[in-house]
């Protein structure tokens, strides 16, 4: 499961990434700075690479700890509102599409059986 989830949602941070700078996702209400895109794009191709090329307990181990990591950053982002991480402007449809990610990628870890 854990290579699917990261394949399924490398594409999509891909393509957030890449959609980003036509500000054709504007109107979502993120905030899609070029810093920003560029962390979505770095953290698709990587989340490719394990869903691709990866081993099963390379891409379990990566979706857990990604897991973590977003859904982390969304909880603090609600906790403590609008954040300003360097050039990162982080409002709340941020930090709920954070929890998504983050919850997605943690349910690929957490739900792959032992390679």
């Amino acid at each position: 499961m854990a290579k699917t989830v990261a394949k399924i949602m490398g594409v999509i941070l891909l393509l957030v990434g890449v959609l980003g700078f036509t500000h054709l996702l504007d109107s979502l209400g993120a905030h899609l700075s070029p810093v920003h895109n560029l962390i979505y794009i770095v953290s698709g191709v990587i989340s490719l690479y394990f869903g691709l090329a990866g081993s099963l307990g390379g891409a379990k181990a990566f979706c857990t700890i990604f897991g973590l990591v977003y859904l982390f950053l969304g909880m603090v982002g609600l906790a403590k509102g609008d954040l300003m991480l360097g050039p990162l402007m982080l409002g709340k449809v941020d930090h709920g599409i954070h929890i998504i990610v983050g919850a997605a990628y943690l349910a690929g870890g957490l739900l792959t059986k032992k390679p």
